[in-house]
């Protein structure tokens, strides 16, 4: 009997709710977009569905733009690599700004390996030009905060 191969199909990517790493529900997609605006908490990334896949290892990296750690020194890509848990599963792979923003800015690029070969992969565009104008309120608040 011949073996059946696995199916992936992204089912979407964009911005979504916010995600909670224990939680068993994934987020929901707000907007189906690859511009995402440099806002601190924004959540971004997309959904791969797998069908007839249980078991198999999918290895996963997020390249971010050149992101400093605390000592300056650029951070290396997100990786690692999840199991499918069952028959028809849903996996989110995402990532969310954090202050400061400015230093979050650029491509961020998501990719999902299957074997040694992409079956999902999406770059987002993260910038200040895509975010949403402040009114004056909201702009006295950010500064007060800094």
């Amino acid at each position: 009997m011949a073996k059946v191969k696995p199916q992936f199909k992204l089912a979407s990517y964009g911005i979504y709710t916010q995600w909670q790493n224990d939680a068993k529900e994934l987020p929901q997609i707000k907007e189906y977009t690859l511009d995402i605006p440099a806002e601190v908490d924004i959540e971004f990334g997309l959904i791969l569905n797998v069908k007839k896949g249980k078991g198999i290892k999918l290895d996963y990296c997020i390249y971010h733009p050149n992101i400093p750690d605390e000592d300056g020194n650029i951070m290396l890509p997100f990786t690692g690599d999840v199991y499918v848990k069952n028959s028809d599963w849903d996996f989110f792979l995402g990532d969310t700004i954090w202050a400061p923003v400015s230093n979050k800015t650029g491509a961020w690029r998501i990719v999902i390996e299957y074997q040694g070969k992409v079956v999902a992969e999406k770059t987002f565009d993260v910038s200040e030009d895509n975010a949403e104008p402040l009114d004056e309120f909201a702009q006295l608040t950010r500064r007060h905060r800094k």
